[in-house]
């Protein structure tokens, strides 16, 4: 199951919007506001939605200034969620997410939906930076 966000501007440098989002810590500004639960452990975090189980995500690679990929802790969901950063000039550069995940088509058909909403979500919490 392949979602994707529309691309965003945003008023940061390439640079700035990649060293913001590869601090981990940042992502608690991003996450909806039904977040329940969020801790950042080394390379990881955690985080809980009202309603959901908790999904731990892991800083599995970064690409200098364009790309950042997080990715289940867990092999039983399989999927990354990755930040692309393009730059438009030197005070702003544009991004979009990507997620990929390996689901069973009963599990995709419900979890299609919900997770579009929560990456549209970070996505328009990024462009409000």
């Amino acid at each position: 199951m392949n979602l994707e966000t529309p691309n965003i501007t945003i008023k940061k440098s390439q640079k700035e919007l990649f060293e913001f989002l590869t601090d981990l810590n940042n992502f608690e500004q991003l996450m909806p506001e039904n977040t329940e639960k969020f801790v950042v452990d080394g390379d990881s975090f955690i985080f809980g939605l009202k309603g959901m189980p908790e999904i731990r995500l892991v800083l599995k690679e970064k690409t200098e200034y364009n790309q950042i990929v997080l990715g289940a802790a867990s092999s039983k969901l399989p999927f990354t969620l990755t930040a692309n950063i393009n730059e438009i000039n030197e005070s702003s550069a544009e991004a979009n997410l990507k997620f990929e995940g390996d689901f069973n088509p009963m599990m995709a058909m419900m979890i299609k939906k919900p997770l579009q909403k929560f990456i549209d979500t970070l996505s328009g919490n990024i462009e409000k930076l």
